[in-house]
Parts: structure tokens; C-alpha cells; sequence
């Protein structure tokens, strides 16, 4: 697995080299665009707004607008210069509770692995705050920006994950209404939801849909015809009352509380 981004965790005088690697995986099918007529491949090509010619990577460089139709020029020799030692490293800026982080800042995961020689260092870091349940709050530059990161420890590692800045979080469209519940709506929703809680499995789910999609490819490679998986409509049960005791029901069938049983026997 390539590294996304290299630099050091610098605590005080502690510094920490790691290499900072992708958490995910992209496992989606990805259509082609395709002319509607010849099927042919859809390509894009950049080329010069100015003479028209198709332009390489190796042709195009770094420019900022700063007034219209004038821009002055970056070279990535440049943009290096401005960089700091600071910004070179992670630098801990101070450490929080993990339950501080509202989840709406964070943006992307990564794996912190430390470099050769750096494991005891690395590993008194992860042991020192998974025992205080806290997290270190840090910066560091990634390309042309600065990144507000958080060291996140885990029982197996540390997971850093990059946040965004208050500034880049949107108000909420519009307010919700803080409306009167009825005591036995909420008793009924409590009940439901104490009868469909089992400990989290990741493995347990899966993209279904991606399943689907990759039949229906193989259905239509084979030139026989897509049949249709659900013909029915979506039953919207206007009153909320009727639509909690009909999950109930469902919840309380013998097939989940076989389930239900099982699940608090695993966690006694």
C-alpha cells in the first residue's frame, strides 16, 4: 500500500516519524461514459484556453487569479520554501477527551504507522492516551494545506484522522421542531429500539446493491433480460402509533427473539 503522506508526531521534544496510509478502499463499479451511437469511450483532454493545443502534465503549472485574467505564478520549488519545520510535522497542539469531537468535523481516516526504530515511542503515545480515553489534537501541511488533524488511539494502532475547520461547517438548513411527544410514542420507540440493539459486527453488513449490480452485468453480458427484484410499493404507514406497535410485533416474532437471546447471552 503506497503512503498518502510521511512526517514525524512531534510531542515537546519527542518527535515520532510515521507514514500515514489510506484506512478505505474504493470497491464500487464505475461505469465509462460511452457515445450514445458508436459506444466509443467518452475522453477528456486539457488543453490551452489561449491557442487551443492539448496541454501534458508535464506542460501545466500552478497559477492564482488575482485580478481578472492575471495571475502570478507558483512553483512547487516555491511553495516547498514557505514551509516551515513545524508544518514538516505533525506538532501536538494539545490532547482533549474523545467525546469532545463533535463526528460532524471529521473528514478522512488514515493508519499512522511508525517508521522503523519509532515502535516504543509510537506505542507509549497510543498506550498513554487509549488509558485516558483522550485524543491529541495536532497540525500539519499536506500539499498546499494546513491540516487540522486528530491522533486517534485504538487497541490496535492510531488512526489520523483529518477535520475540518469550523468555518468550512454549514448551518443546518433549516431548525427542527422540538415537538411534544406522547408517553407511550416514546415508551413504544424505547421498547423498539431496546429490542433491535445488538453489538455492532462490521463484518455483518455488506453493499448489497453492489452484489445486485454485479449480477445484473454479468445477466445482460450473457444477452438475457434484467428482471425487476421488487414490483411492490413502499407501504407508508401515516399513523406513527400503529406504524411502532407494527415494528413491535415484528421485533417480538420468535425468529428475533431467538436473535435477542442470543445477542445478550454473547455479552453476559
Amino acid at each position: 500500500m503506497a503512503v498518502a503522506h510521511k512526517g514525524s508526531i512531534s510531542m515537546g521534544l519527542v518527535l515520532i516519524p510515521i507514514g500515514m496510509y489510506k484506512t478505505t478502499t474504493d470497491n464500487d463499479i464505475h461505469f465509462n461514459q460511452l457515445d450514445k451511437e458508436s459506444k466509443a469511450r467518452i475522453k477528456y483532454k486539457k488543453y490551452c484556453s489561449h491557442c487551443n493545443k492539448e496541454v501534458t502534465t508535464s506542460d501545466i503549472i500552478k497559477g492564482y487569479e488575482y485580478e481578472k485574467d492575471k495571475y502570478v505564478i507558483m512553483t512547487d520549488d516555491e511553495l516547498e520554501k514557505i514551509k516551515t519545520k513545524r508544518d514538516k510535522s505533525i506538532h501536538i497542539i494539545q490532547f482533549a477527551k474523545m467525546i469532545e469531537i463533535d463526528p460532524i468535523f471529521y473528514e478522512n481516516d488514515y493508519y499512522g504507522l511508525p517508521d522503523v526504530g519509532a515502535e516504543k515511542a509510537f506505542e507509549l503515545l497510543r498506550q498513554s492516551l487509549l488509558s485516558q480515553k483522550k485524543v491529541a489534537i495536532a497540525k500539519t501541511v499536506i500539499g498546499t494545506r494546513e491540516n487540522l488533524i486528530v491522533l486517534y488511539p485504538t487497541d490496535e494502532g492510531i488512526i489520523v484522522k483529518t477535520l475540518f475547520y469550523q468555518d468550512e461547517i454549514v448551518e443546518i438548513p433549516k431548525k427542527i421542531p422540538k415537538m411534544k411527544l406522547d408517553k407511550n410514542e416514546l415508551d413504544m420507540a424505547k421498547m423498539l429500539i431496546e429490542n433491535m440493539t445488538k453489538p455492532f459486527d462490521a463484518a455483518e453488513f455488506k453493499d448489497e446493491y453492489q452484489t445486485r449490480l454485479r449480477e445484473a452485468i454479468m445477466t445482460k453480458i450473457q444477452g438475457k433480460e434484467i428482471i425487476s427484484v421488487d414490483n411492490g410499493e413502499q407501504n407508508n404507514v401515516i399513523d406513527l402509533m400503529e406504524a411502532l406497535q407494527r415494528s413491535l410485533e415484528l421485533t417480538n416474532s420468535p425468529n428475533a427473539k431467538t436473535k435477542t437471546v442470543k445477542n445478550k447471552k454473547s455479552t453476559a
